[in-house]
């Protein structure tokens, strides 16, 4: 049986990246990935950008019950947590399950310890005076857009004025 790869952003699922390959006619020009699901046995393609929106790679550490949902896979209930990996999502880097108190604080320091990293990353993107400016811009640009959008609904409402139409002072 062919092991996982990719799961499903949203949906969940065991897939496995098979191929991937230059398209010909009406796609020529963008990558295809040939892609399996394994719960259906139902082989399919999709542009490469697709795959990489909609799918993630399966991490070493992944519970391989829920694939990193932290979700109970067997009885489908979204609310209750997987019992391989209490909830978690990731199991040990051994790839067993956590037995005692002590391996499973050890896999939740392994999650808080990348999640500072990538915190701290994230910080230091932010905090480069280019990104800072380019955010003030945005921000400004769907303050005024929004204010913009506004004035053109209020001034399209019925009024009082000649016509029905709002005095404005033009």
């Amino acid at each position: 049986m062919t092991q996982p790869t990719h799961t499903h952003r949203e949906h969940g699922g065991k897939y496995a990246e098979l191929a991937q390959h230059q398209g010909a006619g009406a796609l020529e020009g963008q990558w295809l990935v040939i892609y399996e699901d394994l719960d259906k046995g139902i082989q399919s393609g999709t542009t490469q950008g697709d795959w990489l929106e909609q799918w993630r790679p399966l991490e070493r550490d992944d519970c391989p019950l829920c694939l990193g949902t932290g979700t109970d896979p067997i009885k489908g209930d979204k609310s209750k947590p997987c019992g391989h990996c209490y909830g978690l999502g990731k199991v040990m880097d051994t790839g067993e399950r956590p037995t005692d108190q002590w391996e499973l604080a050890e896999v939740s320091t392994g999650i808080i310890q990348r999640q500072r990293a990538e915190l701290a990353q994230l910080r230091a993107i932010a905090d480069h005076p280019g990104v800072r400016e380019l955010v003030e811009r945005e921000l400004q640009q769907r303050i005024d857009e929004s204010i913009a959008l506004q004035e053109q609904e209020w001034r399209g409402k019925p009024g009082h004025g000649h016509g029905g139409q709002r005095h404005t002072g033009d």
